[in-house]
């Protein structure tokens, strides 16, 4: 007896210790006489001493007042039908404290109608606790966090004895449930339980229960199990060795519990962190919170970024939020300011923040990011921001291309003078009108109520009576409409209009949208060329009507990328393409340039890219018809435009090409005059030619004798050999300044090559050339230069030409008396150089002061009748203009002018 009852106080302890590590107690409630039986946990779970004598009536007291009512329902029900019990309930105990209880009882009986429960009350408020965690934390994480709520809200545990020496376990009903074994009464072969371990887990489970036993610790495994019918769960194990005197380790005593809800619920937690984590890769959109900001200013702001965010950015997750310098280092320069004082806002006003900058990745890449930042506020405690970091860079691009394109569709209606509207003619409703479309008609229409009545009023009444009759039967037929007419701006100028509206079946009735173009320009060149036309009779009509269209197509591109935003249908027309076809790519363009003109034009174009500058190019296309057509392309290049993005004009300049050819084949003709004019003068000046160089020479023949001379001396005399040979050289020189001369003015060809002259120099070179025609007839040369006369942009030989046709023209008209000639060259008050030649000679009979520059009139017997003509034709190239007037004494005098230097180069 002895021994058995150790073996049953043994097994008592046993109880005792797992009652309290599971917090479980035992109670026995004898129906009949509602008195209770508790095991010492049970006391220590209901909060009472053990001296207190226990009753049901004791213990309803401290049910908490939500569960009474249900507590005493399942009491009376047990009390009559015998049902087992397995509820839960709350304690409200004395201090206040509410504990959680779980109530398992069987119902039994001691004897004929004696009805008595058994059972185990645990206290699971500590589970109960967590399972309040656990759902707040799951209603944290939203939805995709319930099935980890709904798994933490049980836990399962069951208690074991092990049995070191004889390898076998006692397991609770619990612990058996959890591996799916039949209720053990008593010990069995831990083999059983080993075989329910996952075969990835035995080794380690094995290696740890090793350990554990040879070093005392105390044992905590986690592992996997097989059920039976293949379910995998999973365990947590903790268990204390028991040693003997000796210190050998006989008995393991521990708890297992059921945590696969738990697991599975990290399991789940994880796939909802990825599907978010992935859902902000998909998005471009990561998000961060600052627990600091607003409330204490640091360069660290505790700040947490998502692994998005740091993609963003191009920053390295593993390294930790960035720090306020290598934040702000990040920014694009330009934005920074902007970015720091919206953060300045955010810290000192606790407000919300929606804003976009530009950041530069650690690979250069330029990103744009907006960050939307919110204040966090708990129970009116400001705590904080979170809040989104989103990369918006192809939706910035997009809206940088469809502000681009709107820029081009502005500027390609300022420069072509058209203006887009919409609006319901009956209605009179002003649905949308274009900045140029205002400006059109010179009205600020932003604060008028009714912009369709100050447009309207503006039409000139006489025009107005036929474009009403016309727009009644447009809005009546439903058709389109095109018409010009008359408008007064606010400013009292006059403008032509031209309105094309267009209607579409679909729209409410008088509805329209079109175009407003100025047509004043071409009114008034209509108008020129029409009274040009009645002037220059019948043969000039041609020209007129030529002259009365203009093709100027658009365009808008970026020349490095061949990517084109805007090319206008007269454009296209140009080119032969059919604008209707849709967008015609750059290489189509480009292809139509002749294989001749394509290098040139590539260096034109490479050349204005590399410098960013604009350029101006003309080249020849052979159109899709065939016809070749030479064209003129201007482009502008805005400096904040990015390399090559170019917009500008098409000209078709064909038939201005082929008028410069026909120009080009008159000078030539008159440059062919001009040298015959100039041979026949060459004629007639010959003798003094021969004269005026035949005097150095004779000159440099004196001083070379007086040379030998000198050096014939004993001593040579060098001073005086040396003034001899400067003489020498001088007098060369003399000669060889008149032959120059007299050969760039002899020399055939067209001179049209035109370079800085100084006008002083050549008046002196054309004095010297004549001075002994000059002297022949007994005539005095004087000339009054202007001392601040500026250079000339001109040809040499066409000033020397004119010079000589006036100056020998005055010689002419003087060789019978003699006199003086006068060469002047000043600047008027409009900064043209004027020069004149004057002669005391016959002077300028009145008839023919209007003649004299027609061709083939002279009035000289020998004369050609082509040099005042010629002078004339080479003053008008230069847009000078010459003429001559009678002296208020003898002679006459022959004007002409020239514009200065900057002048003709502009």
């Amino acid at each position: 007896m002895g021994g058995g009852q150790q073996e049953l106080q043994r097994r008592w302890q046993y109880l005792a210790e797992a009652q309290r590590l599971s917090h479980s107690g035992i109670f026995a409630w004898h129906v009949g006489s509602n008195t209770l039986e508790w095991s010492d946990e049970t006391y220590r779970i209901l909060g009472f001493t053990r001296d207190t004598h226990p009753s049901v009536d004791l213990v309803f007291d401290r049910v908490h007042p939500d569960d009474r009512e249900r507590f005493l329902d399942l009491r009376d029900r047990a009390a009559r039908d015998g049902m087992d019990l397995d509820f839960e309930h709350q304690l409200l105990m004395p201090d206040g404290d509410i504990r959680y209880l779980h109530v398992v009882a069987h119902a039994g009986s001691h004897g004929p109608g004696i009805r008595e429960y058994i059972g185990i009350v645990s206290d699971i408020t500590d589970r109960k606790r967590a399972e309040d965690e656990r759902q707040a934390l799951a209603s944290a994480l939203q939805q995709s966090n319930a099935r980890l709520e709904e798994a933490q809200r049980l836990a399962h545990i069951g208690h074991y004895e092990w049995n070191l020496i004889e390898n076998r376990v006692t397991y609770s009903d619990e612990l058996c449930r959890i591996y799916a074994i039949p209720p053990q009464k008593g010990p069995f072969d831990a083999a059983l339980i080993f075989e329910r371990i996952h075969p990835d887990d035995r080794e380690r489970v094995a290696t740890e229960a090793e350990e554990t036993v040879r070093n005392g610790t105390h044992a905590k495994a986690e592992h996997r199990i097989v059920l039976p019918d293949g379910e995998v769960r999973y365990i947590v194990g903790l268990g204390t060795v028991k040693r003997d005197a000796s210190g050998r380790a006989y008995e393991m005593f521990g708890t297992g519990q059921d945590i696969t809800e738990r697991k599975l619920a990290e399991h789940s937690l994880r796939r909802s962190q990825f599907y978010l984590s992935e859902g902000e890769r998909l998005a471009h959109m990561g998000s961060w919170a600052s627990s600091e900001l607003g409330i204490r200013w640091s360069d660290e702001l505790d700040i947490y970024w998502s692994d998005e965010v740091y993609k963003i950015f191009g920053f390295d997750s593993t390294k930790g939020a960035p720090n306020l310098q290598l934040f702000f280092a990040a920014i694009h320069p330009q934005d920074r300011d902007r970015l720091a004082e919206a953060m300045k806002q955010l810290h000192e006003q606790h407000c919300g923040c929606d804003i976009t900058s530009r950041i530069i990745r650690p690979d250069g890449e330029i990103r744009y990011v907006r960050c939307v930042g919110i204040p966090v506020v708990e129970d009116g405690v400001f705590k904080g921001y979170h809040g989104t970091t989103i990369d918006v860079t192809e939706h910035e691009l997009l809206t940088l291309e469809l502000r681009r394109e709107q820029a081009y569709l502005a500027e390609a209606q300022r420069l072509a003078h058209a203006g887009s509207w919409a609006s319901n003619l009956v209605t009179r409703q002003v649905f949308h009108s274009s900045e140029e479309n205002n400006r059109l008609y010179g009205f600020d229409v932003s604060q008028d109520t009714n912009p369709f009545d100050l447009h309207y009023r503006a039409i000139l009444a006489e025009d107005e009576p036929a474009l009403r009759a016309k727009l009644e039967n447009a809005i009546r037929a439903g058709e389109d409409f095109d018409l010009e007419y008359r408008i007064r701006r606010a400013d009292g100028a006059i403008r032509f209009l031209r309105g094309i509206g267009h209607h579409n079946p679909g729209q409410d009735l008088g509805e329209y949208f079109g175009i407003t173009i100025d047509i004043t320009d071409r009114k008034l060149v209509e108008q020129e060329r029409e009274a040009l036309s009645k002037a220059l009779q019948q043969s000039n009509a041609y020209l007129t009507e030529a002259q009365s269209l203009t093709h100027v197509g658009s365009w808008a591109c970026n020349l490095v990328t061949k990517q084109i935003f805007h090319s206008s249908e007269e454009n296209a027309r140009m080119y032969g393409f059919d604008p209707s076809q849709g967008s015609i790519p750059f290489e189509s363009f480009y292809g139509t340039i002749l294989p001749e003109d394509e290098q040139a034009v590539r260096a034109k174009l490479e050349g204005a890219i590399n410098s960013g500058e604009d350029y101006d190019v003309e080249f020849r296309i052979r159109r899709t018809d065939g016809a070749i057509r030479c064209l003129r392309g201007i482009g502008h290049h805005s400096p904040s435009q990015e390399a090559g993005e170019y917009f500008g004009i098409t000209m078709d300049i064909t038939d201005q090409k082929r008028a410069e050819e026909e120009r080009e084949r008159l000078r030539q003709l008159e440059a062919e005059v001009a040298h015959t004019n100039r041979v026949n003068m060459m004629g007639e000046l010959a003798a003094a030619l021969a004269h005026e160089i035949k005097q150095p020479i004779a000159a440099s023949i004196t001083s070379a004798n007086a040379l030998l001379r000198w050096l014939a001396h004993e001593p040579p005399d060098l001073d005086r050999a040396r003034a001899a040979a400067a003489r020498i050289e001088q007098d060369a020189n003399r000669a060889a300044d008149v032959i120059s001369s007299l050969q760039s003015f002899y020399r055939t060809g067209i001179p049209t090559k035109r370079q800085s002259v100084d006008l002083k120099e050549i008046i002196g070179e054309m004095t010297i050339l004549l001075r002994a025609e000059a002297e022949r007839y007994a005539i005095a040369t004087h000339q009054e230069i202007d001392v601040c006369l500026p250079r000339l942009f001109a040809s040499r030989v066409q000033l020397q030409q004119i010079l000589m046709n006036l100056m020998l023209n005055a010689i002419e008209a003087m060789k019978d008396t003699g006199g003086e000639m006068t060469i002047k060259a000043k600047i008027d008050s409009n900064g043209l150089v004027v020069t004149s030649v004057s002669d005391t000679g016959v002077g300028l009979p009145a008839e023919d002061i209007e003649r004299i520059f027609d061709p083939f009139h002279t009035t000289k017997p020998q004369g050609t009748g082509m040099g005042l003509t010629i002078t004339r034709s080479i003053v008008e190239s230069y847009g000078g203009r010459v003429w001559a007037n009678p002296n208020q004494g003898p002679g006459a005098t022959f004007h002409f002018t020239l514009p200065g230097e900057t002048e003709a180069q502009i």
